[in-house]
């Protein structure tokens, strides 16, 4: 494996969540409850984690502003947009695996 600096290594991940973000806007037919279904998280927990990753470096930011960095727009227009109501199945499935509190 190529010896990578800690700078070339955290722009290679921004990079790649970069990526990840255009892939997710792209497709917004794959809704959240597929992608918990599926993969156990979602737009919304990446918008948790980016928004608790700025506050653990100081910068405070609101729920809403890091839904819009994930969704690249206000997240009730990208519901209005493209979320469609939960099959039963799809409902199920996701009771199936969430997790325990």
């Amino acid at each position: 494996m190529n010896e990578i600096s800690p700078e070339q290594r955290t722009a290679f991940e921004a990079a790649a969540f970069r990526r990840l973000l255009e892939h997710l806007r792209e497709r917004s037919d794959v809704q959240n409850i597929d992608l918990m279904n599926l993969a156990g998280f979602c737009r919304n927990c990446l918008s948790n984690w980016y928004r608790e990753a700025a506050e653990a470096s100081g910068v405070p930011m609101s729920k809403e502003e890091s839904r819009e960095i994930v969704y690249g727009m206000p997240y009730e227009e990208w519901r209005a947009q493209n979320q469609v109501e939960a099959s039963p199945e799809q409902r199920a499935a996701f009771e199936r695996n969430r997790p325990e509190e």
